[in-house]
């Protein structure tokens, strides 16, 4: 029966998406292309509103139908819902990054008052230790870091929606047995990302836009509190950064390349890791598989630590560094195909590049 909900999710995506298409067209809510951007045409928004509808219709019903029902729920309900209308707006008019960020922390503090908190941290072969009045802001820094980090990866064509799906069904088989409605409600999210995916995925016919990232990334950062805080026996929060590995580290790499190139942390640039592939030569379908596969990594390894407890929290570091190696190493290989004389090693062609 757990496995039925995730289905309507997927279905429900899959037909209320070509819908929203053409309302976009109609709206003018349209996502048009600059420098910075991968596609060259005009394409339609409001792809984020399928993936909400058809996960709160499909969870709805569910909770209609399973025992265990809180009212934490209802935090994530109206949290994710004023991250939706927040990113519906800055999708049809634009927000400072102060208002989105003002948006974000007011959502993150619903969550707290239904009590989804981060309240203790467990280190290995220790005992857990209690946050006190360090509640609050750990609670609301990892759910805007998170809601943020996955926006942002959300620049090529699939990624943000194929992440998103790779980070819940991890999620899934994390809680799995433990918290049956919450490991439901992880495959619920990935059943509506997947079905909005075949319409997103390269050469994309629609996006996510704001309001699908930014409500994938807050979902993300709920389901990953209410799991995490329960593993008692676990290294509290390791897990969650290990799933989301590739969003987080992406957005701490760049923020800290801006700061040392000494510009603002929240300037946009085309430094982000899928900006980077596709300078090497890289199409954006290879682009998004290549990192779709990175994702699978930092899941692998969150499984990994979950089965193997405490004793592999050694090899934690290890793995974030292996990923930072890789993201080193693109500098050098970029730096070599320069001095190839621009051809690239993806495709053996001469590399357009912009000025």
């Amino acid at each position: 029966m757990q496995f039925l909900p995730p289905a309507a999710a997927f279905f429900l995506a899959f037909i209320l998406t070509p819908f929203m298409r053409r309302l976009a067209f109609r709206s003018g809510v349209l996502d048009l292309p600059d420098q910075r951007k991968t596609h060259g045409q005009a394409m339609p928004l409001l792809g984020g509103i399928a993936v909400y509808l058809a996960f709160w219709l499909t969870a709805g019903a569910a909770l209609l139908f399973m025992e265990g029902v809180g009212g934490r729920f209802w935090g994530l309900f109206l949290g994710s819902s004023l991250i939706l209308a927040l990113g519906l707006y800055d999708d049809i008019r634009g927000l400072s990054y102060r208002i989105k960020f003002a948006g974000q922390f007011a959502a993150a503090f619903i969550l707290l008052a239904f009590n989804i908190k981060i309240e203790f941290i467990t280190f290995p072969f220790q005992d857990m230790v209690f946050l006190g009045i360090f509640v609050v802001p750990l609670t609301l820094i990892w759910v805007v870091g998170v809601t943020n980090a996955v926006n942002l990866i959300d620049g090529v064509d699939g990624l943000a929606t194929g992440v998103s799906s790779i980070a819940a069904l991890v999620m899934f088989a994390y809680t799995w047995g433990e918290f049956p409605l919450l490991s439901v409600f992880c495959l619920i999210l990935a059943g509506a990302a997947l079905g909005f995916l075949p319409f997103n995925f390269p050469p994309a016919r629609i996006f996510l836009g704001d309001t699908g990232s930014l409500f994938l990334g807050f979902m993300l950062a709920g389901f990953s509190i209410m799991g995490a805080t329960k593993q008692a026996t676990l290294t509290t929060l390791i897990i969650p950064l290990l799933i989301l590995g590739l969003p987080i580290t992406d957005t701490f790499y760049v923020m800290w390349c801006r700061f040392k190139s000494g510009r603002s942390i929240f300037q946009a640039d085309r430094g982000h890791i899928h900006h980077r592939l596709l300078g090497l030569g890289l199409t954006p379908r290879q682009t998004t598989i290549v990192l779709y596969l990175t994702s699978l990594y930092f899941g692998g390894a969150a499984i990994f630590f979950y089965q193997i407890g405490p004793a592999a929290f050694t090899f934690v570091p290890i793995i974030f560094l292996l990923f930072l190696l890789g993201l080193k190493r693109l500098e050098a290989l970029d730096a070599f195909q320069r001095a190839a004389g621009g051809v690239t090693f993806f495709t053996g062609r001469p590399e357009q590049r912009k000025k």
